[in-house]
């Protein structure tokens, strides 16, 4: 894609903040869209807000906006390597509008999520894909992104996970 005719247009990354709960919750119901998943989408514009600021936030967010409009949007939080024995940063969400795409939008939120984590001594990026997002794909191969075929990704929802977490009543030291 050809960036002729876009470097007029400023470029601005930021942190997120509460009131772009809205916007960022928006990005990821059209990243769903995108991949015929929005049926599966439970979360609220009032979770992002929840979670995402506060001294106890689940992840940090950066929005770039083009001329002060949204353009994109990377959610993502601190990760720690005991193999490597130092910090990275894992992505869990990168948006770009469809409007702004071609513009190396992405790769300017993925630099700076990047930045922020070496700045606090990180030496690694991870993130997953969806496997049927190919264009996705070959983004983040172009960018550097390698896919690591030594790691394969496990998880636990829904009962699985309140299986594994045992009754609410378990009582276990406070982790902090």
């Amino acid at each position: 894609m050809s960036d002729e005719g876009n470097e007029a247009a400023a470029l601005r990354i930021r942190p997120a903040e509460p009131q772009d709960a809205e916007a960022m919750h928006a990005a990821i119901l059209s990243l769903a869209g995108h991949l015929g998943q929005q049926a599966k989408i439970r979360s609220t514009a009032e979770d992002f807000r929840r979670y995402g600021f506060g001294p106890e936030a689940a992840f940090s967010g950066l929005i770039a906006e083009v001329d002060g409009e949204f353009a994109g949007l990377c959610l993502f939080f601190p990760i720690f390597s005991t193999w490597l024995g130092r910090p990275g940063v894992y992505v869990q969400d990168l948006f770009v509008d469809e409007r702004f795409r071609g513009r190396r939008i992405g790769e300017s939120l993925l630099r700076a999520v990047a930045s922020w984590s070496r700045k606090r001594g990180g030496v690694y990026l991870r993130l997953a894909v969806d496997t049927e997002n190919v264009s996705a794909h070959g983004f983040y191969e172009r960018v550097g992104l390698a896919w690591l075929q030594t790691d394969r990704e496990h998880g636990a929802y829904g009962e699985a996970f309140l299986a594994l977490a045992g009754p609410d009543e378990t009582r276990h030291e406070e982790m902090r």
